[in-house]
């Protein structure tokens, strides 16, 4: 059963007859008949301003204006807009409002594949589409309605891009500006950095809003990602078509770049000029690694799992074994984390790191007792021959809680499964 029902009216046209209105009316009146009882939400997408004929020319015509469907169109929410993405946009943030899912789209048949093409750009799998055919008589003239339409072309589809790109550019940063937490640790041949919740355009609660991260389980689109990553790109001023992500998989396994890609990996080193890798982070440690030496470099993502697997290391021992870097020489830096506040593990779990060092437990004798992940993340890089005063993880905004700091950082821990996604990035200088 949907619960959202969308008609779209975007592409009508209405000439002066008075059964052209009367179809519209008829139609409307139809699809208020058989959803209005079920759904939680109604609305009709139409351009700012209708199309309307007469004597051969195109005048304008506003849907809410005479014509008798005052009254019935109080039963829709009505979203008017210039374009088809800021339709579309609109729309999707309502019905995110509402916390509904499931949605039926009543088209027109020739427009079936073009709304198609738009929802798989501006949605994700966690909505469920239906789309049924808006019946119209043709002889009204409310659509210069021809077959359907059933593919996109690829000159098309860029199209679509374009335009959804151009509007999203233009929508106004949320929750402050956007803020890149550094460490004078990395010198200045590197560009690096750790980002925040703030000045992105992710306005779900729990994503808002500089989220960088999108998956099938969120309701972030890859567009609005993408918007924030050409941000972020722009103020730390790398280039975001040589971006890379981690492919998390909670584990040690590390990526050199150059080599073939692996499925998943927790860890990227690389020493290629101009490239930007990232580590994501959302309670788990996204690390940043540089040596001003070799002139290499690498990130790692540190869960729990992880951090006892020993992903910090790999990416250390990987970036020896490729570059040739030596540990006095590598920096470290840890970026904001869950602290040891927040943070439960079963007893069980907790019992490897009170093994590794008591100090990374507190109250080990309870059922679920507070890890530190950072203190063991220090301890194992210390062991594995990092010099103390190369590792950072103590100073500015990098050891706050990510739990505790709602204003600044996302948190699974604290928000649950549809949680935002913050990123240590690095990249060495062109």
């Amino acid at each position: 059963m949907a619960e959202a029902v969308l008609i779209d009216l975007f592409d009508l046209k209405l000439n002066s007859q008075k059964n052209c209105h009367q179809t519209l009316l008829k139609t409307l009146n139809a699809v208020q008949y058989h959803h209005a009882a079920k759904a939680k939400f109604l609305c009709i997408m139409c351009c700012s301003n209708i199309s309307y004929e007469r004597d051969g020319e195109q005048d304008n015509c506003e849907l809410e204006t005479g014509n008798g469907l005052s009254a019935l169109l109080k039963e829709f929410e009505i979203v008017s807009c210039p374009s088809m993405a800021a339709c579309l946009y609109t729309i999707k943030q309502k019905i995110d409002e509402r916390n509904l899912s499931s949605i039926k789209v009543i088209v027109p048949r020739h427009r079936k594949a073009l709304m198609k093409a738009f929802i798989d750009q501006l949605f994700t799998d966690v909505y469920n589409f239906e789309f049924e055919d808006l019946q119209v008589t043709l002889r009204g003239g409310l659509f210069k309605q021809s077959i359907e339409i059933n593919i996109i072309t690829a000159q098309e589809l860029r199209e679509i891009q374009n335009e959804i790109e151009t509007f999203l550019r233009s929508l106004p940063a949320l929750r402050g500006e956007l803020t890149i937490i550094t460490s004078p640790l990395i010198p200045d041949i590197f560009i690096h950095g750790f980002t925040t919740r703030t000045g992105g355009i992710s306005y779900i609660p729990t994503l808002s809003s500089f989220n960088l991260f999108s998956s099938s389980k969120r309701r972030d689109p890859k567009a609005v990602v993408q918007e924030n990553l050409r941000r972020l790109a722009n103020a730390a001023g790398f280039n975001m078509e040589k971006f890379y992500r981690i492919k998390t998989h909670h584990s040690n396994d590390i990526w050199i770049m150059g080599r073939k890609e692996p499925d998943s990996y927790d860890g990227i080193t690389t020493n290629q000029r101009g490239v930007t890798i990232a580590a994501l982070g959302a309670d788990c440690i996204p690390i940043v690694f540089a040596d001003p030496v070799k002139k290499a470099c690498g990130v790692a993502h540190a869960g729990w799992k992880g951090t006892l697997l020993g992903v910090a290391m790999a990416t250390v021992n990987a970036m020896i074994a490729e570059y040739g870097c030596s540990l006095e020489d590598i920096v470290v830096v840890l970026g904001p984390s869950v602290g040891p506040c927040c943070f439960t593990l079963p007893r069980e779990s907790a019992e490897a790191f009170h093994n590794l060092h008591p100090a990374c437990v507190q109250l080990f004798d309870s059922p679920n007792p507070y890890i530190d992940i950072r203190k063991a993340t220090r301890i194992l890089l210390e062991r594995g021959g990092i010099l103390p005063r190369n590792i950072q993880d103590q100073n500015q905004d990098l050891n706050l809680c990510t739990s505790c700091h709602p204003d600044k950082f996302f948190s699974h821990v604290r928000d649950g499964l549809n949680f935002g996604t913050q990123i240590g990035f690095i990249s060495i200088r062109e």
